[in-house]
């Protein structure tokens, strides 16, 4: 309930949340208030950002229709957390300034084991039962 009502007076939501339930929480809160949503995860060396417009982007629901399995206890390297924290922070500068290129609709997903960095488009569910009764 305090996600919803924070949704209302919100002009994006930075979604750093530790667990998927909690991710899951804030992406249907922004799909029900229209409210951008930034969302950056990792996992040991490994860190994502996901960039979505409700009713325009996929939503979180449609790149996970099935809620992956969580560890709780999973390994986080400060640096991975900081490089993510830092792209979702600019991410949101663009989005509120209308300044540059937001990344919407995509997935940034860094791998500092090996220094990669691959960008993939995200497509949305149409059937999806989170977000499919929102128009484009």
């Amino acid at each position: 309930q305090e996600a919803h009502a924070l949704a209302c007076r919100a002009d994006i939501f930075l979604s750093c949340a530790p667990t998927f339930e909690e991710r899951l929480r804030l992406n249907a809160a922004a799909v029900a208030h229209d409210v951008p949503l930034i969302g950056a995860a990792q996992w040991g060396m490994t860190g994502t950002l996901m960039v979505l417009k409700p009713g325009h982007t996929a939503c979180l629901q449609c790149v996970y229709p099935q809620t992956p399995e969580f560890e709780e206890m999973f390994p986080v390297l400060g640096a991975i957390s900081s490089a993510i924290g830092s792209l979702a922070a600019l991410e949101a500068i663009k989005i509120l300034s209308g300044c540059g290129r937001p990344m919407w609709g995509k997935l940034l997903s860094y791998d500092g084991f090996h220094g990669h960095v691959r960008e993939v488009e995200l497509r949305r569910d149409l059937e999806c039962r989170c977000c499919s009764r929102r128009a484009s």
